[in-house]
């Protein structure tokens, strides 16, 4: 296959003033069950990771593992249950928990990056009281088909404060923390995170200038089912309205209201892009146009490195 000269050229210069904007900032990275379970994925979001590495761009890697603690539930004897894109953990969907997502992804993960020469360091929120959390009470949910029912989620935690001294520690020393879904509280109890939360938590403590959703989906979408109706640029009154009319619903709807909290929390650019498409996150990244849903604080008055991004993407 030949190189046309002059578009690669106008890449590289397209894509500088992106390098030398984001040295030394920081990025949190969410990567999502589907993306864990696909090897070809996960390699290929290493390769894009080591360059961003070797650009000057500190980060920090948060993963849950859905689909590979809910296969183990099942092994163990314990059908899983998701109510509005949240795990109920008894005490035997957090044995599963801990052993596939603090375990065996936790190691993948780690591996995957090794293969591309990445210094990484696995943890979860329970090393060096990285997250504190306390037991979720019992709350009122609205289901995806819209009725309202009380829901005890068990083991799971809510994130009460980060402690992100480690993390600093680790980026300054030049490894990219690794870190899976627990966080513990004083009593030593152990506690399922939901994974989304837990990025946004961090990037917001980490003062990051992106958080970064790899998912399967292209983005939000208006229409669940329709790729077409993908929403390429809002702000978090956008996100607000989608959620109010149901279009968005199981999985995503936790990552869009982690995006919401992100971005009145200070986190610049908050990202959900499809993790699985090839060069996904350079393209998001180091291009304009992006190739999923970027969300900012305030739309109509944003503007990213001299652009009007709601001009760009509108």
């Amino acid at each position: 296959m030949s190189i046309e000269p002059a578009k690669g050229i106008a890449g590289l210069k397209g894509a500088l003033r992106y390098v030398r904007a984001y040295r030394d900032q920081i990025f949190v990275i969410k990567l999502g069950g589907e993306v864990l379970h696909q090897a070809e994925a996960l390699a290929g979001v290493a390769a894009q990771v080591s360059l961003l590495s070797s650009l000057g761009v500190r980060l920090v890697i948060v993963h849950g593992g859905g689909p590979q603690a809910s296969a183990l539930s099942r092994r163990l004897g314990s059908e899983p249950k998701i109510i509005a894109g949240r795990r109920v953990t008894d005490d035997i969907a957090l044995e599963a928990v801990v052993m596939s997502v603090a375990g065996q992804l936790n190691v993948a993960v780690l591996s995957a990056l090794r293969a591309h020469h990445v210094r990484a360091v696995g943890l979860s929120g329970v090393d060096a009281e990285l997250v504190s959390a306390h037991k979720r009470p019992p709350v009122q949910v609205v289901d995806d088909h819209g009725h309202e029912q009380l829901v005890d989620f068990g083991h799971v935690g809510d994130v009460e404060r980060v402690d992100p001294r480690v993390l600093e520690t680790l980026l300054q020393a030049g490894y990219i923390p690794v870190v899976s879904c627990l966080a513990g509280d004083e009593h030593g109890s152990v506690f399922n995170v939901n994974a989304d939360t837990l990025a946004e938590s961090l990037a917001v403590a980490l003062r990051a200038q992106k958080l970064i959703f790899l998912t399967s989906s292209p983005g939000v979408l208006r229409d669940r089912n329709d790729p077409a109706t993908l929403v390429t640029f809002a702000d978090p009154d956008d996100l607000a309205s989608l959620l109010a009319s149901g279009s968005i619903a199981g999985g995503m709807r936790p990552k869009v209201e982690a995006c919401i909290r992100a971005a009145t929390g200070g986190v610049e650019r908050t990202h959900i892009i499809d993790g699985a498409a090839p060069d996904s996150l350079l393209f998001e990244v180091f291009t304009g146009a992006g190739c999923g849903t970027m969300i900012v604080g305030r739309k109509e008055k944003a503007t990213y490195l001299g652009v009007d991004l709601a001009a760009l993407l509108g």
